[in-house]
């Protein structure tokens, strides 16, 4: 909101595991008038109730809500492209599954082609290279350092 002005109408690309953070952002991106595109990794996506709500929402709302397995596809137009830990505490055994079901997944200049010209990126930290390179993290359009700021305030 505080980059773009505004939260209605933006397009946000979740690029990752299917989480808790990302279940957040299905149960409010409608309510705030955003679209939601999600790509996760088959057998990593988020939990059937929450999608079912995010679903409902979105009628209700008047928004758009897309689920592949397509990083590509989930980035196209994506003012807002968002990732997070693939592997959350508790996880830390199944590190090296997750690791390759993951594979293609990891937000690059590649993936960020596909998005809107004006395009940012969010991830809630702290950051592992294989979710987002190096390229991409320290851009002019990253914004982890404002949003954790931001989240600092909010604590």
């Amino acid at each position: 909101q505080e980059h773009y002005g505004g939260l209605k109408g933006l397009t946000v690309a979740w690029i990752g595991d299917g989480n808790n953070v990302l279940q957040s952002f299905m149960t409010s991106a409608a309510k705030l008038g955003m679209h939601l595109r999600i790509a996760t990794p088959r057998g990593f996506e988020p939990d059937l109730r929450i999608t079912k709500i995010s679903e409902q929402n979105s009628k209700e709302y008047g928004t758009k809500l897309l689920l592949t397995t397509d990083p590509l596809e989930a980035a196209d137009s994506a003012n807002v492209l968002v990732t997070d830990t693939w592997i959350s505490m508790g996880q830390e055994e199944e590190k090296k599954e997750r690791l390759k079901a993951f594979q293609g997944y990891q937000i690059t200049m590649q993936t960020a082609k596909s998005a809107a010209s004006n395009w940012t990126f969010l991830h809630c930290l702290p950051r592992k290279p294989e979710e987002v390179d190096d390229e991409v993290f320290y851009s002019p359009q990253s914004l982890v350092f404002q949003e954790a700021e931001n989240r600092k305030w909010t604590i």
